[in-house]
């Protein structure tokens, strides 16, 4: 997970099974969620979180409690136009499925791309909710930015053994 090309206007913590999480905002849309013990979490903003802020907090303590598989809050992803193609298609992993790296780079039309793919995977600025995590590597699980516990809870959370 790497911060987002910007500094969020606004930042949000947020307590999970998983650890304390970060939230960001430009105001309008989500711009990152950072996990636990990551360094390059913004410093909350203090009182009056913008309405995005709150609704994704919700969203995803739906999430952990098994109540929600999906999200619906608007996202403002900034990366490249191959990040960003390679984030849209992580939206599309079902809950509780997962893909190899491979699979995904054959679904954004590059499939000898799988190393690039999973730069594009690790630098996913919202977490959890573009499901990053729903990628494993061909011979095992893979790396997480969050690290490798983080990346089996939240697989073990949607019912995928590892």
């Amino acid at each position: 997970m790497i911060t987002p090309a910007f500094a969020p206007a606004f930042a949000m913590p947020m307590d999970t099974p998983i650890g304390p999480l970060v939230l960001g905002s430009d105001g309008d849309r989500l711009t990152g969620v950072w996990l636990p013990n990551d360094a390059r979490a913004p410093r909350p903003s203090g009182p009056g979180a913008p309405a995005v802020l709150k609704d994704a907090a919700a969203q995803l303590e739906e999430y952990f409690a098994r109540d929600r598989r999906d999200f619906d809050v608007p996202l403002g992803l900034a990366g490249t136009d191959f990040q960003k193609d390679v984030w849209a298609e992580l939206a599309c992993i079902p809950y509780g499925e997962t893909i190899s790296y491979g699979e995904l780079a054959r679904r954004v039309g590059r499939p000898k791309g799988s190393r690039a793919v999973g730069q594009a995977n690790g630098r996913n600025p919202i977490a959890i909710i573009v499901p990053c995590h729903r990628v494993v590597a061909g011979d095992g699980i893979g790396g997480y930015g969050g690290g490798l516990p983080i990346k089996r809870a939240l697989l073990a959370l949607e019912g995928v053994s590892t």
